[in-house]
């Protein structure tokens, strides 16, 4: 499996921007003696090293708005995840493998297509029973994905009986961790081993174990969490015996658009589908009385409701950038990267022509990817040590 959130932390410490501000760092000591007492917790060996210190950095100070979503997302999902890893026997601070994975973001992907708090590739949804249609995708489904995730890490202790080497085959898969042993000369240690795996499973460790540190430790940083819209206490649960739209279901219980994603990111083109039997489905604990007790009033749809083309030129919450048109570009081109029309472009730029050159710039609105972490390419390597 590949992987979102480590190839964001991989540019992050690229060695040329390493040098945080020292101000922001505790002492290497007082981290040291921290990770001690969060290691004798648990089974999971937490150790300290410069790999790991340069993750915390990352996580404490260069992203330190990012991990106060975090923080704030964790409040919805970290009690199912406890629920789950207690049931399964499994050491609880797992919960942060799906930070390192997804940054708590249900509906985040990879370049590689995983998707969803655990990042499972589309061939890896159907080991697990996880459904995926053009409506549905139960990858992003937070009790399905974190059930499926559950049932890998314990097969993949079966296989290793060490943790380390488990988190790194859930990163680069079995075979990548079993051909870094043989390469080895087969030593079973992951900090021996890491050098003959793949780069990103090389972080993917030292992340870990930062934000097993971070979680813990960031009032001492001065970090303030991200007070989400809804903690695991205000979900209420209920059924839902035909199909309605996001948009039905948002004004009947009078909550933005928004937070029924939010709740419901199963549902992959805001419309939820019922065909054979009921769903259920998730809205905020106060409106259950309402919608049990109206819930006559509600009409069935067949389809999502089709959203009217903009008008050419439309920005309304969108992001402008500046292209450059490169030698050889054309017009249908630059519009397909952005996801935009070519008659967008040339009203954006006032343009009559379709004719570019190269060198010229193009003023360009374009809709923020909905989770918009950095894609990197590998030429940012792991700092060695």
């Amino acid at each position: 499996m590949r992987y979102l959130f480590v190839s964001l932390l991989l540019f992050f410490i690229h060695p040329a921007i390493l040098k945080s501000e020292e101000n922001n760092k505790l002492s290497a000591s007082i981290v040291e003696s921290r990770l001690e007492i969060l290691d004798a917790l648990t089974p999971m060996p937490l150790v300290y090293n410069s790999s790991v210190q340069a993750y915390i950095d990352v996580y404490t100070v260069r992203r330190r708005d990012h991990l106060a979503g975090i923080i704030g997302r964790s409040e919805l999902y970290f009690p199912l995840f406890e629920e789950y890893l207690d049931k399964m026997g499994l050491p609880l601070e797992l919960k942060y493998l799906a930070v390192v994975e997804s940054a708590l973001e249900p509906r985040a992907r990879s370049t590689s297509g995983a998707k969803g708090l655990w990042q499972f590739l589309f061939q890896a949804s159907r080991l697990f029973d996880m459904q995926v249609t053009s409506y549905i995708d139960e990858r992003a489904d937070p009790v399905k994905s974190t059930e499926a995730a559950c049932k890998y890490l314990k097969y993949l202790y079966d296989n290793f009986h060490d943790w380390n080497l488990v988190l790194a085959a859930y990163n680069g898969g079995i075979a990548a961790v079993k051909e870094a042993i043989e390469k080895s000369g087969g030593k079973t240690d992951y900090w021996d081993i890491r050098p003959y795996l793949p780069v990103e499973t090389q972080g993917y460790i030292p992340a870990f174990i930062a934000v097993n540190y971070a979680m813990n430790y960031y009032p001492e940083y001065e970090i303030t969490p991200k007070n989400p819209p809804f903690t695991y206490d205000d979900l209420g649960f209920v059924n839902l015996d035909f199909s309605i739209s996001f948009k039905q279901l948002s004004e009947f219980i009078d909550i933005p658009v928004e937070m029924i994603r939010l709740l419901n990111p199963v549902y992959s083109k805001d419309f939820i589908p019922v065909t054979e039997s009921p769903v259920q489905i998730v809205i905020p604990k106060d409106k259950v009385i309402h919608f049990i007790e109206n819930r006559r009033s509600l009409i069935r749809e067949v389809s999502p409701p089709v959203e009217a083309l903009r008008p050419f030129g439309f920005n309304y919450n969108k992001k402008m950038t500046r292209h450059t048109v490169q030698r050889g570009e054309f017009f249908h081109r630059i519009a397909m990267s952005y996801r935009v029309r070519v008659e967008d472009i040339m009203k954006w730029n006032n343009l009559n022509s379709r004719n570019l050159y190269a060198g010229q710039q193009l003023v360009i609105w374009y809709q923020p990817e909905e989770n918009p972490f950095f894609f990197v390419n590998k030429e940012y390597p792991l700092l060695a040590n």
